[in-house]
């Protein structure tokens, strides 16, 4: 399929429910996605055997409490000693764990396995000293340090309950999820450092902590030189109003606490609660396990990753983020491989050639980032020259999500590096992926625009408004047919009903993703974008996102976003914007031309593109995802409170003007 071939439409009936359709490959992938579909309890019981287990499971699923379902109910086990300390026991303490590359201070340092297991024990002695033990909660907010892997995992030694926070959330954010998970201790730092500036973290979580109803006993705090606020200060400050927060140096209390041991729990208990991006009104918590999640994870460094232990995985991403739990933190130390924690930018930490000289540097096997990443270091680099100048053959594959990758990122990306480009599709609430290609068991032909198939575990469907399976080729709403694999989310925190009626009520028997896309002949899955990103003009449902897919393929667009806006005739209307090059030298009126052009050419004239913008930059959240919705409310005129996820406020309001010329 060429990179501007769209998925042909079948003329079959449309498929019963359940019927797996043809499968892609030579049968290896075949043969095991059948098997996790249709014998759960098989599959499921032989993926464990690479975890650890205090107490080993009989028993894979728990259906007893449907459309709500448990892993591994009578399992009993430990994710820090599957991390860290059986590596250790089994002789490989000397073997690297982490490598810390901090780009803006100019600083790298590796953590061997025995290290991070002297590291991680003594803070987890330091948590329980305050307080911490089974079931409690750690609130972390910390920058992309060493220490926030440490607090995670002395977390998880203790069978207590994380929740990371994106270092540099705002305090009203902050306080949201203090109050909603009421973490006993929170761990944080005296601040971030970007490439321009340095973010103070303290006074923000001291206000956060302030606007909260529940207060933490104690925080705890990694003191960075450089940064304006002290821990004796936020003490003093603390002492003045009586909030009756003890905040404690990290160093300090490390030094004073006696090393704790992992923890035995069930492999039902939390592991981590993680918030999803952008919420409004009351956070939605997801809820990871600890057996589901340790097994998924597992299963997916050997067949979706291809990483074996001692091999180099670096995950350009945040601890933020999920991309960040699963692949910077648990999934490489699960699998005894060597993480990446890399403090920096794609571009200007300090050129666009800085992943590539991670990878050289590290001998990275595996390297993971976002699109918006990649159209970065193009925007910067477009023939990709700076790639010449590092030795990457350590690389074997480059792994992609957290958007759609357009077909043109693709090709540049698979051009520069000469490796397999593997687009993937997750979410924050599954944990891993849902579709990919599993280069590690069967390693498929790859399509652009396409993230694959569904990965072994997730029965994906294409499904009508009516929850109806569609025809091969005809677009509808993206659903996983129940129950969820492990490692997905078991429930949000404090919530049962509200995941019921979030996830699982769309669909009958279904978690509904809230994506829109297909599925072609061979199988493969094409996601089109969020299902509010469907648009209908004069009663054509059209999907912004192929018409993205288009504009994006134009030699002089570096990154672009189509909205649907109000209209009074049509209902909706599609308007486009787009970001060019670096030296991109062109008249933008014919640019315009060209583009209004491509789309009627590649789509038809139901399209109705007419309106493009050229901007300087799009609004985005710090996870790099385009803030669509935040645009198409300017656009339509609705208040639209700047979301707390924004990376560059500034970015919004310049925008602004053009997104309300537009309509």
């Amino acid at each position: 399929m060429s990179q501007h071939e769209e998925p042909t439409q079948d003329t079959t009936e449309p498929r019963a429910a359940g019927d797996l359709g043809s499968l892609p490959g030579d049968g290896t992938y075949a043969t095991e996605f059948a098997r996790s579909v249709q014998d759960h309890e098989g599959f499921w019981l032989d993926a464990a055997q690479r975890v650890d287990w205090e107490t080993a499971p009989t028993k894979a699923l728990d259906d007893s409490n449907a459309p709500i379902y448990r892993w591994f109910p009578d399992g009993v086990l430990n994710t820090c000693h599957n991390a860290v300390d059986r590596h250790v026991q089994a002789g490989h303490g000397d073997r690297t764990a982490i490598i810390y590359d901090s780009a803006v201070l100019g600083f790298q340092e590796k953590i061997t396995y025995a290290q991070l297991q002297e590291k991680v024990a003594a803070f987890a002695g330091v948590l329980a000293g305050a307080g911490v033990g089974k079931g409690d909660r750690v609130l972390i907010y910390l920058p992309m340090i060493p220490q926030a892997a440490i607090a995670m995992l002395a977390t998880a030694r203790l069978g207590a309950v994380h929740s990371v926070v994106f270092g540099g959330f705002a305090p009203k954010e902050l306080a949201a999820r203090i109050d909603d998970c009421r973490p006993t201790a929170v761990v944080t730092a005296s601040g971030g450092v970007e490439p321009k500036r340095r973010i103070e973290y303290l006074p923000a979580v001291a206000e956060a902590i302030g606007m909260a109803e529940h207060t933490p006993g104690t925080v705890f705090v990694h003191e960075r030189d450089g940064f304006e606020h002290s821990v004796q200060e936020m003490q003093a400050e603390a002492d003045s109003s009586s909030s009756g927060v003890a905040w404690k140096s990290w160093a300090g209390a490390v030094a004073e606490a006696e090393p704790a041991d992992c923890v035995p729990v069930a492999a039902t208990d939390p592991l981590y609660v993680l918030y999803t991006s952008g919420t409004t009104g009351t956070p939605k918590g997801v809820v990871r396990d600890n057996g589901g999640h340790a097994t998924a994870l597992a299963w997916s460094m050997e067949n979706i990753y291809d990483v074996a232990p001692g091999e180099v995985m670096c995950t350009a991403s945040d601890v933020g983020w999920v991309v960040g739990h699963s692949y910077i933190v648990y999934g490489p130390l699960i699998a005894g491989a060597t993480t990446v924690i890399y403090e920096g930018k794609p571009v200007g930490t300090p050129d666009a050639g800085a992943f590539w000289r991670l990878i050289q540097d590290h001998d990275v096997k595996s390297f993971f980032t976002a699109p918006t990443a990649l159209r970065a270091i193009r925007r910067q680099d477009p023939e990709g020259e700076l790639v010449k100048d590092y030795d990457i053959s350590s690389l074997r594959t480059l792994y992609v999500a957290g958007e759609r990758l357009d077909p043109e990122t693709w090709s540049w990306a698979s051009r520069v590096l000469n490796v397999p480009v593997v687009d993937h599709w997750w979410q924050t609430e599954t944990g891993w992926a849902i579709a990919g290609n599993p280069m590690g068991l069967e390693a498929l032909e790859l399509k652009s625009g396409s993230p694959t198939v569904p990965i072994p575990g997730y029965q994906v469907e294409i499904l009508d408004p009516l929850g109806d399976p569609v025809q091969r080729g005809e677009e509808g709403n993206i659903a996983v047919k129940l129950p969820l694999p492990p490692g997905t989310l078991a429930t949000l925190w404090g919530n049962d009903q509200r995941f019921i009626d979030s996830y699982l009520s769309a669909f009958d028997g279904y978690y509904a993703t809230g994506d829109s896309g297909l599925m072609d002949q061979d199988g493969y899955v094409y996601v089109m974008g969020r299902t509010d990103d469907v648009i209908n003009v004069s009663g054509h449902r059209l999907s912004t996102g192929h018409m993205e897919q288009v504009l994006s393929s134009h030699p002089k667009v570096a990154e672009c976003a189509v909205i649907g806006v109000a209209d009074d005739l049509k209902g909706q209307r599609p308007s486009g914007y787009v970001v060019l090059k670096a030296g991109a030298d062109i008249d933008e009126e014919r640019l315009i031309q060209e583009l209004v052009a491509m789309v009627r050419n590649q789509i038809g004239a139901v399209a109705d593109l007419k309106h493009i913008a050229v901007v300087d930059a799009l609004p985005k959240t710090r996870s790099g995802k385009i803030l669509r919705k935040t645009m198409r409310q300017i656009a339509d005129g609705v208040e639209a409170p700047v979301p707390s996820t924004i990376e560059d406020p500034a970015v919004l309001e310049a925008i602004s003007g053009v997104l309300r010329a537009g309509a």
